[in-house]
């Protein structure tokens, strides 16, 4: 059943490339005592996602977390390799924590799964933005297929 508002967030195991390496991080560490929007997308380097959806959470970091957010975090079901370099590309550092869900743990624990096999992608992620505080559920805004516009940072703010 997908993750819905008032649900706790489950617990699975994420990474990310630090610069010493690849870091794990549970959703424990990332979500306890702390607010956080998480992003998801279906993917890094792909079209909507580099030009549109990690872009406005860049350039509306300061904004997000003038609101009282922790963290900012994008999560696709990428290797922290991928997701490190295309955070590098995005001016992410300092703004936006880049996650990588490798395996799909994450997006097939909270049932957001998007099935890009037809394309050859593969099991992906939705794309969706939530806030999340002390690990429950605040809001979620799921996109339909093919849509940007509920998951972006403005919708976000307005979230907030």
């Amino acid at each position: 059943m997908t993750i819905k508002v008032g649900d706790k967030i489950p617990s699975t195991k994420l990474k990310y490339k630090a610069a010493d390496g690849v870091k794990d991080i549970t959703t424990d560490e990332l979500f306890g005592g702390k607010k956080v929007v998480l992003f998801a997308l279906p993917g890094a380097f792909t079209p909507t996602c580099s030009a549109k959806h990690v872009p406005g959470f860049v350039q509306r970091a300061a904004e997000i977390k003038a609101k009282g957010v922790d963290t900012i975090a994008c999560l696709s079901v990428n290797d922290a390799f991928v997701m490190g370099a295309w955070g590098k590309e995005q001016n992410a550092d300092g703004k936006v924590m880049m996650l990588a869900d490798g395996n799909g743990d994450f997006t097939k624990a909270v049932d957001l799964e998007l099935d890009a096999r037809a394309n050859g992608l593969g099991i992906r992620s939705r794309r969706y933005a939530m806030v999340v505080e002390n690990g429950v559920v605040k809001a979620l805004n799921v996109e339909a297929p093919g849509a940007f516009e509920v998951s972006s940072a403005e919708a976000i703010l307005k979230a907030l």
